[in-house]
């Protein structure tokens, strides 16, 4: 499989998965039970922390790939 493939792959799978999540906490932010209240928090923070965690892969994978490449 090509790594374009893999890519182009992770990031349907990523954005599929984070308007899930904005579903989800959109539909939590209009319920008024005790649990609804935390799974919203926790909907809330996985929205900020999903991309935050992607990004910061992307970086240190980049960083890796160039330090064995050292030519390029």
């Amino acid at each position: 499989m090509n790594i374009l493939n893999l890519k182009r792959i992770g990031a349907i799978t990523l954005v599929v998965l984070l308007l899930g999540l904005y579903i989800t906490t959109f539909i939590l932010a209009f319920m008024k039970s005790p649990t609804a209240q935390k799974l919203f928090q926790a909907s809330a923070i996985a929205t900020i922390a999903l991309p935050v965690m992607l990004y910061a892969y992307m970086l240190i994978y980049k960083y890796l790939k160039n330090r064995n490449n050292p030519n390029q």
